[in-house]
């Protein structure tokens, strides 16, 4: 058995990478899932709002992409600053 001195939630206290996915796994095997939590978004992209989208779509594990997100920036207004 190999001896994990990793701790939940505290990885600094892995020794190493190898010992980091013993512990908490890896990716390589995800497999997303669309659920009824699983909806479009407006937010254009680039935005704090699709930032947070995504970060929690990754949490939830859902795919990233939702066929019907926000693909263009049409009817935003954004401010103008004048040049100096």
């Amino acid at each position: 058995m190999v001896a994990r001195s990793c701790r939940r939630n505290q990885m600094s206290t892995c020794k190493n990478v190898f010992e980091a996915i013993l512990r908490y796994g890896h990716d390589e095997d995800f497999v997303p899932h669309e659920d009824l939590d699983f909806i479009p978004t407006d937010a254009p992209a680039g935005s704090p709002e699709k930032i947070e989208v995504l970060r929690r779509r990754v949490e939830l594990g859902q795919p990233l992409w939702h066929g019907t997100d926000r693909v263009d920036y049409s009817g935003l207004t954004g401010a103008i600053r004048p040049r100096e």
